[in-house]
């Protein structure tokens, strides 16, 4: 029986299609849904070139987690990833879903995580912090930002001259590489 994952993501969508992708040819995996909180976000049309049918979902307060948990469930989903989702999951999600959402963070965590802390902002961050090296975090997701048990994390070299375009690049490029590869680990 494949693995039925749903993957969040609330802007472009560039992780989820290389996650598609990547498992394309992998029948231990299907992505029956995407899952969105802006209807204008560019992960939609990602999805329909993909066949994988997206939502959006207007969250404006904890009970407006319920329709999203129907889908989730009549969907018969075994595992949530995010991939640039910027909302916090509830606890109504996480009861349902024990260690089974996972996030990816574009930076090495616990540095540079928490609330507000996603895309550029993070990448400013650690340039303006002089780090000399960034990466990515795949973490189990808990009711609180970035905190969870870390499941892996891969560095790269940030350089004195690096913009924070240049760090997001670098990432970008982690992220593409390891994030289906440590789904296929865990999950697989």
């Amino acid at each position: 029986m494949p693995k039925r994952i749903a993957i969040f993501a609330s802007g472009s969508g560039s992780n989820a299609e290389n996650i598609i992708t990547y498992f394309a040819d992998n029948k231990g995996f299907e992505f029956p849904v995407i899952v969105c909180n802006n209807e204008n976000a560019f992960v939609h049309t990602r999805a329909r070139r993909l066949g994988v049918r997206s939502v959006t979902f207007k969250f404006q307060q904890n009970a407006d987690w319920d329709m999203p948990l129907k889908l989730l469930l009549s969907e018969h989903i075994d595992y949530v990833i995010l991939a640039g989702f910027l909302l916090k999951i509830p606890k109504i999600i996480l009861n349902h879903f024990p260690d089974r959402i996972i996030n990816i963070h574009p930076a090495l965590l616990p540095k540079f995580g928490g609330k507000g802390m996603y895309g550029d902002r993070v990448h400013r961050a650690v340039c303006a912090a002089g780090e000399a090296e960034s990466g990515i975090t795949i973490h189990y997701v808990t009711d609180n930002y970035d905190e969870g048990d870390i499941v892996f994390q891969a560095k790269c070299a940030v350089l004195p001259t690096d913009t924070p375009e240049d760090i997001a690049q670098k990432v970008h490029a982690l992220e593409y590489e390891w994030f289906p590869k440590i789904i296929e680990k865990i999950w697989g």
